[in-house]
């Protein structure tokens, strides 16, 4: 069993940047495929960012890729977000969720393992 919590959204400006955290319990964490996903006001739940379970394979959907670095400290069993360049239309509940296989998650999000509660990410214009 794996519980995710995800932390650092909030409130920035157009142009700024914010790092998401997802810390994992559990001790088989560093055997999890790692991904972000974000569901905006009306939208579906759509995908973000992967990363392997060495964290030595990145995958990113294009609307943040250049933007967006996933990264993970399995000694922490924490995944992160970097998000910098913010637009607007990244506003979202962004989740950290975890599976068994990498593309799994790059085809997500159905039938994802584990799900956190998500954070909200505002950018104002």
């Amino acid at each position: 069993q794996v519980q995710l919590v995800e932390s650092g959204g909030g409130l920035v400006q157009a142009g700024g940047s914010l790092r998401l955290s997802c810390a994992a319990s559990g001790r088989t964490f560093s055997s999890y495929a790692m991904g972000w996903f974000r569901q905006a006001p009306g939208k579906e739940r759509e995908f973000v960012a992967a990363i392997s379970w060495s964290g030595g394979s990145t995958y990113y959907a294009d609307s943040v890729k250049g933007r967006f670095t996933i990264s993970r400290d399995n000694a922490k069993n924490t995944v992160y977000l970097q998000m910098n360049s913010l637009k607007p239309e990244d506003t979202a509940v962004y989740y950290c969720a975890a599976d068994d296989y990498t593309a799994a998650i790059v085809a997500g999000p159905y039938g994802m393992d584990y799900w956190g509660k998500g954070t909200l990410v505002t950018v104002s214009s």
